[in-house]
């Protein structure tokens, strides 16, 4: 199914947020997104960084007053799989999962999320689809059809393995998952990946899809300027 955007004022497309609370209150704080503004979200909103319980509640308030969609990651699927009995807890402890317990104030992986949150994940889509773009967690294969993606390469794939060719429907496409540790948004004209390493150093990025207009935020909210300084 394709999305229609006409109706949108902006489409605002949020790359890999990792447990960076302040970072996305800075950007919400910036943008002042409202119900007239699409406001999508590329998946990863936890682990690693200090806050994921903090970015989940934000993100929920934040769909109360915008039309906001959600993107499954793979460290949301790590943590479903776990709550599910689905793979041991080590794995995505050792993966970023310590620091989103902490936030939960937890001690164990067992029964610590609250019902809403968990309603949350589940929420969570595996992509979306408008007239012009495809967004996605991590990657694609460019021969398939978008609905017929498997879920390895939604989910998991990183473009420092592979750059997929352009999509065989000519649509671009808006991927997280793949850190530019230099802080620099990747555009390939065919393929954008919006990871900017906030958690790492580096920044939260977010852009306007219809003018490609790109904002980064510090994990700690301050917003970046043309020159790579840090303004209030």
């Amino acid at each position: 199914m394709i999305l229609g955007t006409d109706q949108f004022r902006s489409i605002y497309v949020v790359g890999d947020i990792h447990g960076c609370c302040r970072g996305l209150e800075g950007l919400v704080e910036y943008l002042q997104p409202t119900s007239s503004d699409l406001f999508i979200t590329l998946g990863d909103y936890i682990d690693r960084g200090e806050d994921s319980r903090g970015v989940i509640d934000l993100l929920l308030e934040l769909s109360k007053t915008t039309n906001w969609i959600g993107i499954r990651g793979n460290h949301e699927q790590m943590m479903l799989n776990v709550l599910g009995g689905l793979m041991k807890p080590k794995p995505w402890l050792d993966y970023g999962g310590k620091e989103t317990l902490r936030s939960y104030g937890a001690t164990n992986a067992n029964n610590f999320l609250p019902a809403k949150h968990l309603d949350f994940l589940n929420s969570l889509e595996d992509f979306v689809e408008t007239e012009d773009f495809f967004l996605t967690h991590a990657s694609y294969d460019p021969a398939l059809p978008f609905e017929q993606q498997p879920p390895q390469l939604l989910r998991w794939q990183h473009l420092h393995d592979e750059i997929p060719q352009p999509h065989h429907s000519g649509k671009t496409v808006i991927v997280g998952h793949t850190p530019s540790r230099n802080g620099e948004v990747l555009d390939l004209g065919h393929l954008v990946c919006l990871d900017t390493y906030c958690h790492g150093g580096g920044w939260l990025s977010v852009m306007e899809l219809r003018s490609r207009a790109v904002w980064q935020f510090s994990q700690w909210g301050k917003r970046r300027n043309s020159n790579g300084f840090l303004v209030s």
